[in-house]
């Protein structure tokens, strides 16, 4: 049954044999904290996890069914937290937001009013499975608050296992941290990550070094990347990887950024900006200006005056370079 459930996998073979030897010896921890960059099997090997968790405690006959409702979202003793939005009342995850075609001025956020729905979860034994299950993902987006009242959670978890997911132990809080055992995620050589592009139909993505590139051994990440490509107006990004022309140029494609991508796509823009100049120029100061961009808009700037500084920096440091 444990060879099924991971089959999907590719890679990643020291996290699953951890998990499925504490299912096997019955030494679940209370809390785990997956850490690896995005899109490389973090979110998938907590889900047949799960399955494995919940499946190992039913009926041979049952085991589909259970299955089934963890993929599909509606099990009992599972409860899956993602980062959230706030609009007009409502929360709204990165997905809700991308249907409702919103533009996103700031990055999603796991808020205190989740972590309350956890504790409240959580104040009642499970109903079928042997443990509740709660899943975290992006946890490095927790305010303080936040993560102060998940603290309290994880002190006592009671019957349940809490999992974190996050791209390193740096980003998540270390009196969190301390109470988590890490599992560690890997990115994918080349052959692997082939193998992943060409197993879910995105093989069209192994014709750009670029994306590949940016995506550094992450099949996630170069989904990502190609969809982003592709929802980019290419004069728009004709423009911005050969360079303001002007001063009044890089005015215009500041406020054509802001215009048309939300926060999302300019954070996108940027490690591909800084991938494309590298190429081109090698110099360190423009790749530190596009940081310093990003870390701009991770904490709320107007994003037009950051693109309008950024890129006006770019064209005076070309200039200086010519």
């Amino acid at each position: 049954m444990t060879t099924n459930l991971f089959a999907q996998l590719v890679g990643q073979q020291q996290a699953i044999e951890l998990l499925t030897e504490a299912v096997k010896q019955n030494r679940v921890a209370p809390a785990y904290l997956f850490v690896g960059t995005d899109g490389i099997g973090r979110s998938l090997v907590a889900r047949c996890f799960i399955e494995l968790l919940f499946s190992s405690a039913v009926a041979t006959h049952l085991v589909t069914s259970v299955q089934n409702r963890v993929r599909q979202g509606n099990h009992p003793d599972l409860l899956w937290v993602q980062p959230t939005y706030q609009y007009q009342g409502q929360r709204l995850t990165a997905a809700e937001a991308t249907e409702k075609k919103l533009k996103r001025k700031a990055p999603p956020l796991i808020r205190l009013e989740q972590i309350r729905e956890i504790t409240e979860f959580l104040s009642r034994p499970p109903l079928e499975a042997p443990r509740n299950i709660v899943v975290l993902e992006e946890a490095q987006t927790m305010a303080e608050p936040a993560a102060n009242a998940l603290l309290k959670t994880l002190e006592e978890p009671g019957q349940a296992t809490i999992i974190l997911i996050a791209p390193s132990p740096e980003s998540v809080l270390p009196t969190l941290v301390s109470r988590c055992q890490k599992i560690p995620f890997y990115r994918l050589d080349t052959a692997a990550l082939t193998q992943v592009l060409m197993r879910t139909n995105h093989q069209e993505i192994l014709q750009h070094p670029a994306v590949l590139n940016i995506a550094a051994g992450s099949p996630g990440s170069a989904i990502a990347c190609y969809e982003q490509l592709q929802a980019i107006l290419p004069e728009l990004l004709t423009n911005l990887t050969s360079a303001p022309k002007s001063s009044r140029h890089a005015l215009e494609l500041g406020k054509k950024i802001d215009q048309d991508l939300d926060t999302e796509a300019q954070l996108w823009l940027i490690d591909y900006l800084q991938h494309s100049y590298w190429q081109q120029w090698h110099q360190p100061g423009i790749i530190n200006q596009l940081e310093q961009a990003r870390k701009s808009l991770l904490v709320y700037a107007q994003p037009r005056l950051v693109w309008e500084c950024t890129l006006l920096s770019v064209y005076q440091q070309r200039n200086m370079q010519d």
